[in-house]
């Protein structure tokens, strides 16, 4: 676990500065520079964008992981290394016809209740076109064990972009219009910018050689297009299946509420990028005991960080929502249901790259599928009742669902769980410090109150987490960075 704590800190302080800078645009900057309508339009895109995104990478980005370590000479994976560069912009060019013969059409079915939407169609395909290739080259440094700076560029850069772009507009240096122009060319400048720095750690040989396994390699692709994402873009969907049902400034409110909960999904995003590479070596040496070690030390692991982070979240969520505009607030559910939900996510640990690297990743295609149709099911019965708080109980639904069929999965397929007695104690922690801590506030204002909280709730936690020794990982963090002795 030494590469994967040490990569995995840097990639948390990383993420977490772009979940800062995104926290500032989401909740302060987007609410007051912009208007709702706007700010709605811009998640619609992105979200729309996010869907789209992995049937142009066509799976490339994670079927280069997977496949990788099992070539063996540099010519066959160079032709390897050439294909997936190749795949995503041949299958884009007949969906960009598409979209060129039956743009109306198209136009239509997304504008029957947000008649801003069909100015900025393209702007969806370019975006996806420009994530999927971005997800290429930081794949092409993943399995280098490289993963800090394509880390940096995933979340830091195109949010550092946005809040340009914002006060740009809030000096009326560009309009709108103008800006969501910036919003397309950021996503593109930063696949750019990571194709240039992933070809100086490895330079491409292009190599139209016959590849061994291209009969394995294509349908692993095809396949893991959706599985791959799609827990990932289900949170996207609702965002689009919103702007079906309810006004697009709705869109903004839910936007804010996820923001704010997603918060919880940072150690797993950073964790991920050096678990993955990992777990498919594991799988592929066949090593069943560094691979159960793995996923049980990964689970507490991010158990103990993202349950931290769901305190926060969720003790401070009241006086957060003094703080941003007034109209953001009926979303306070939303972030409950979600925050939740990806606590659970955090729980599973690497759970994803075992399925996605093993010889059962088919089966995430039949999960994947199950979940999106449970979710867009229902989001379509839970959005026209509840509206955006729908929308959140449905993700929730969908997600917990999801999750438990993965553990039982694993479960059967390897004998392995994610869960110790340890997990049992770090949930019975949570809930009393939920308890104990929810109903209590300082008597001054909001800012001054989630600093303190957060810095009660801080210091109980991370004593108690220590004197438990839940985790060997986190104690032997806490133990240098506080400098304590065993």
């Amino acid at each position: 676990m030494g590469i994967v704590i040490h990569q995995s800190l840097r990639n948390t302080i990383t993420t977490y500065l772009g979940f800062v800078l995104g926290a500032i645009s989401a909740l302060f900057l987007y609410t007051n520079f912009i208007s709702v309508e706007y700010y709605g339009l811009v998640a619609y895109v992105l979200s729309a964008a996010n869907i789209m995104m992995p049937l142009m990478a066509f799976g490339t980005h994670n079927t280069i992981v997977k496949f990788y370590s099992t070539f063996k000479t540099k010519n066959a994976l160079n032709s390897f290394l050439t294909l997936m560069l190749f795949l995503p912009i041949v299958l884009s060019i007949p969906l960009a016809f598409i979209g060129y013969v039956a743009y109306d059409t198209i136009a239509d079915f997304l504008t029957t209740k947000n008649e801003i939407v069909r100015g900025y169609l393209w702007y969806i395909f370019l975006t996806a076109l420009s994530m999927a290739y971005f997800e290429v080259f930081y794949a092409w440094m993943k399995v280098q064990m490289q993963t800090v700076f394509g880390n940096f560029m995933k979340e830091v850069f195109h949010r550092l972009g946005a809040m340009i772009l914002l006060f740009a507009v809030y000096f009326k240096f560009i309009d709108v219009d103008q800006f969501m122009l910036g919003i397309v060319g950021i996503y593109i400048l930063r696949a750019l910018i990571m194709m240039l720095y992933s070809f100086s750690r490895r330079l491409p040989v292009f190599r139209f050689s016959k590849i061994d396994k291209l009969s394995a390699i294509l349908k692993y692709s095809s396949l893991i297009i959706i599985a791959g994402s799609i827990a990932t873009i289900i949170l996207d969907l609702d965002k689009f299946m919103l702007n079906n049902y309810i006004e697009i400034e709705k869109v903004a409110y839910y936007s804010v509420a996820v923001f704010i909960a997603t918060v919880i999904a940072v150690p797993q995003r950073a964790m991920h990028q050096i678990l993955l590479p990992l777990t498919a070596q594991f799988l592929n040496e066949k090593n069943k005991e560094a691979l159960k070690d793995l996923y049980q030390r990964s689970s507490l692991t991010l158990y103990v960080i993202s349950g931290f982070i769901f305190l926060l979240i969720v003790l401070n969520i009241n006086q957060l929502y003094v703080i941003i505009p007034s109209e953001f607030s009926g979303g306070l559910i939303v972030v409950f249901l979600i925050s939740i939900a990806k606590l659970y996510d955090n729980l599973l640990g690497n759970n994803n790259a075992i399925l996605f690297n093993s010889d059962y990743y088919r089966m995430v295609l039949v999960f994947g599928v199950i979940l999106a149709v449970l979710a867009i099911i229902l989001n379509m019965i839970l959005i026209p009742m509840y509206g955006i708080n729908g929308a959140g109980l449905a993700t929730f639904i969908a997600i917990v669902i999801y999750n438990t069929i993965k553990v039982l999965f694993v479960q059967q397929k390897f004998n392995m769980l994610p869960f110790t007695s340890e997990t049992l104690k770090i949930t019975i922690l949570l809930m009393f410090l939920v308890i104990g801590f929810y109903f209590w506030e300082f008597p001054f204002n909001a800012y001054l109150n989630i600093f303190l909280k957060s810095l009660a709730i801080g210091v109980v936690y991370v004593i108690i987490i220590y004197k438990l020794n839940v985790s060997g990982d986190i104690s032997a963090v806490i133990r240098k960075y506080l400098r304590l002795k065993r």
